[in-house]
């Protein structure tokens, strides 16, 4: 083949490249897990434990519940930063109650750039136990850096699920200011499929599990409390949905999605 026609044949190879490259979907790597501050089954303390969970599936993004920062009962380790630095991922954190001298909430980590985000208060009926939803903006990884709206949450648990119910309007509203900006929410609704919690949900998100996805106790799960739901459902496509073997890093398993996102 001469000079000339090796450029050429180079030059197609790559434009066919570039293409195809242009034509794949925005896939997104999402993974919820309530982390019981670090502590597993076995009662010990270990966060690298948790960080190594979280990065045997390269996710972009991270919802992480019951979370503590500056606490007591976790030798003052500010987690947040500490999965961030482990897991080499972007931490976001805002405290729900004040805990044993430190602050306990909810975290998100990213790889993604984060455009804004805040920390909404969810109805509270009980006296020390307020609940909170991180609302974050971030950028898909594809070329156009498409906008998506992502949720982190941790509902209340006990049996009168009033509360659970006056929550899901709070989240509702939260997605109601951009409407048209596709959504991921994800965390532990304390809710098990067949509630009318989950009812309430779906009429503005879509689950991304067809069938029950058992994921609380650990080590033996018998039930589906955590979830990743998604909105509006024509722009989502669930490519796989499973939860994580990993029975003694945390009380709860972490449920883990990759989820294709259309124009």
């Amino acid at each position: 083949m001469t000079a000339h026609r090796l450029c050429l044949a180079l030059a197609c190879l790559a434009l066919a490249g570039t293409s195809t490259s242009a034509q794949e979907p925005t896939r997104l790597r999402i993974l919820s897990y309530n982390i019981r501050h670090g502590e597993g089954m076995d009662h010990k303390l270990d966060l690298a434990r948790i960080a190594g969970v979280i990065k045997s599936v390269d996710p972009h993004v991270v919802a992480l519940q019951e979370v503590d920062k500056g606490c007591k009962r976790t030798e003052g380790l500010d987690e947040p930063a500490e999965l961030g630095k482990l897991t080499g991922m972007t931490p976001i954190f805002d405290r729900n109650i004040p805990f044993q001298g430190g602050e306990y909430g909810n975290a998100v980590l990213s790889k993604l750039p984060v455009a804004g985000w805040k920390n909404l208060k969810l109805p509270s009926h009980y006296v020390g136990e307020q609940r909170g939803c991180l609302v974050i903006d971030l950028a898909a990884p594809d070329a156009k850096k498409t906008p998506f709206r992502f949720l982190a949450t941790h509902i209340d648990y006990r049996p009168d699920d009033a509360e659970r119910m006056d929550s899901v309007k709070t989240i509702a509203r939260a997605i109601e200011e951009h409407p048209d900006v596709p959504a991921i929410l994800a965390g532990d609704l304390n809710s098990k499929p067949d509630s009318r919690v989950i009812a309430a949900f779906g009429e503005t998100w879509t689950r991304t599990d067809s069938a029950p996805t058992l994921t609380f106790p650990a080590d033996k799960p018998d039930r589906q409390i955590d979830y990743i739901l998604v909105r509006p459902a024509p722009r989502w496509k669930v490519v796989e949905l499973r939860v994580l073997d990993e029975p003694v890093a945390s009380d709860h398993r972490p449920l883990f999605a990759v989820l294709e996102l259309a124009e």
